[in-house]
Parts: structure tokens; C-alpha cells; sequence
């Protein structure tokens, strides 16, 4: 696992957790290595090494927790159901907002950790699709032919 930055295609990553049948070393690794961001960064030293411990004691569940709130911050498990032999899993930057208002990212598997860890890549695709500066620009203007006009009213 190296810190340089790193390019994967979330698709790829996404079906790969969508055809599994369980949670593996080799895949959680592989999640690990092209969706974390923070994950190698060496002010998080103690919280890494949570997540290999877990990782190490097969803890799936516990570990895809664990990388989520490592990852994550800003985001938060709204809601893990399991009905008609799949788990569901929600993930809200919003939770105390109703469901119907809340853009909550939901995934799906027969198997608890996958998925968990498919709504933790489906949330890191989308901050990868989302350039945040970290100094506002300025919008352009919107139409090339606009001209502001003087209405000030002296008389």
C-alpha cells in the first residue's frame, strides 16, 4: 500500500464486490489500495492499524466499519436492514433528516460486509467524480452576451 495517489475505476471495484460470495483478504486489500484516500496517510497511523487487526481477524463486518468512519468522516450508517435474505445498507451525510429528503447512498448483498463496503466505494466514486477546490472560485459569467445595464433612477 503506498501513499501516492492512485486511479481505479469504481465500476470495476463495485462489481467485483456485487459478484463475490464472501468477504476475503485479498479483496478487502484490493479495496484498501485503490478506494482509500486517507487510509495510508501517516498521521492516521493508530486507526490504520485498527483496521488491519480487524482485517487480520477475518472481522469483516467490524473492519468495513472501521475504514468507513477512517474514510468517511462526514458520512454515517443511516440504516443496515436485512429482509428476504439480502442486507441492506444506507449511508447519509444527513441522517437526522427524513428518509424522504435525505440523499442517503444504499447498497445491497447477501453477505453483511460487502454490503457495507459497496456503499463505502459507491460514496468514494462519487468524491472522486466531485473536484472540491480548496479556494472558491469565481463563476463565470453564463451567457457571453449579457451586459449589465445601469437603472439607477436620479431624477
Amino acid at each position: 500500500m503506498s501513499a501516492a495517489p492512485r486511479r481505479y475505476d469504481p465500476h470495476s471495484l463495485a462489481g467485483r464486490l456485487r459478484n463475490a460470495h464472501a468477504m476475503t483478504r485479498p479483496l478487502m486489500i484490493d479495496i484498501i489500495d485503490h478506494a482509500c484516500r486517507r487510509f495510508p496517510s501517516l498521521g492516521q497511523t493508530e486507526r490504520s492499524a485498527r483496521v488491519m487487526r480487524l482485517v487480520d481477524a477475518e472481522a469483516w463486518a467490524d473492519a468495513a466499519l472501521a475504514l468507513m468512519e477512517l474514510e468517511l468522516p462526514l458520512w454515517q450508517v443511516r440504516r443496515i436492514a436485512y429482509d428476504d435474505g439480502e442486507w441492506y445498507c444506507a449511508l447519509s451525510r444527513e441522517r437526522e433528516l427524513p428518509d424522504w429528503l435525505d440523499a442517503a447512498i444504499e447498497a445491497r448483498h447477501a453477505d453483511l460486509a460487502l454490503a457495507l463496503l459497496s456503499a463505502f466505494v459507491e460514496v468514494q466514486s462519487l468524491a472522486v467524480n466531485v473536484s472540491r477546490p480548496s479556494v472558491p472560485t469565481v463563476r463565470v459569467a453564463q451567457d457571453p452576451l449579457y451586459e449589465p445595464v445601469a437603472c439607477d433612477n436620479f431624477g
